[in-house]
């Protein structure tokens, strides 16, 4: 979010088309305000807040229904901090999560925001292992059901590596994009086994969505002149393949928002049990 929020795009990010059961958004570098109040007027209409796990500027809320708590057996809170001092600025690394049994589906949403820059690879690999073996770890108990759906969003930092800024945004300009999917580090380290083993993603068909000049559908034209990557990502694993249909419906960036310097993404998955 980059410090900075508007009912107006709280508003575009939750969308008017409802026909959903649960709603999951994950927040990084959140301001002061309170979001939760923004989102549950945004959708006074149609949802409840039924959840919420919250470090610093790392958010995470979970809407339903109205009558969302007749379906719910289940639901608990963790968090991971990674990094020292990234709270103070509003830039808090690590993960928060929630963890719901919903209709018979035990499900848990990880929100995160790992560490930043190109080189960082293997530092972002060892953060997301060490956030998958401690969340809901404290209590853990070896009789206890394992998620049947696990899913990841946020700002997961992976770049992309192996091409300069402008033939990069020169790909880009020509709708060509896609072409840059092999450049992309989550991909090739996913590839080698060292991260998200049995997660799956839709295709990454929306434009990278950092890094953004502020206001603007720019990207950076500072001195740095970043190279455009997907940072923000959302991941899905099914433990049982054979007890939960999945199927995502769409997986997209909402390129209408300009008060951040990313793009948020919206991926919409329908679950079945079997």
């Amino acid at each position: 979010m980059n410090g900075k929020v508007s009912f107006e795009d709280l508003s575009e990010l939750v969308g008017k088309n409802r026909k959903f059961d649960l709603l999951v958004v994950g927040l990084q570098e959140v301001p002061r305000n309170n979001i939760a109040r923004m989102l549950k007027a945004a959708l006074l209409q149609t949802h409840i807040l039924i959840g919420k796990s919250i470090m610093q500027s790392l958010q995470l809320y979970l809407f339903g229904p109205k009558h969302a708590d007749l379906f719910i057996k289940e639901l608990n809170v963790d968090k991971h901090s990674i990094g020292g001092f990234g709270g103070i600025i509003g830039r808090k690394k690590g993960a928060v999560a929630i963890r719901i049994n919903y209709k018979g589906i035990l499900m848990s949403f990880i929100s995160c925001h790992l560490s930043a820059h190109a080189r960082n690879v293997e530092e972002r690999n060892s953060e997301c292992r060490h956030i998958s073996y401690s969340l809901f770890s404290k209590n853990w108990n070896p009789y206890a059901s394992q998620s049947h759906v696990t899913i990841w969003l946020g700002d997961l930092n992976y770049r992309l590596q192996g091409i300069d800024t402008n033939p990069a945004r020169h790909l880009i300009e020509k709708d060509l994009h896609t072409l840059l999917i092999d450049k992309d580090q989550l991909l090739q380290e996913a590839e080698q086994g060292q991260i998200f083993n049995g997660y799956c993603e839709g295709t990454l068909k929306f434009k990278p969505t950092y890094k953004y000049n502020v206001g603007s559908s720019d990207y950076d034209t500072s001195y740095k002149v970043r190279v455009p990557s997907w940072t923000d990502r959302v991941l899905f694993k099914i433990e049982d393949t054979e007890k939960i249909d999945a199927t995502l419906h769409a997986y997209e960036s909402l390129d209408d928002i300009h008060s951040s310097d990313h793009k948020p993404v919206k991926a919409h998955l329908c679950l079945r049990l079997r």
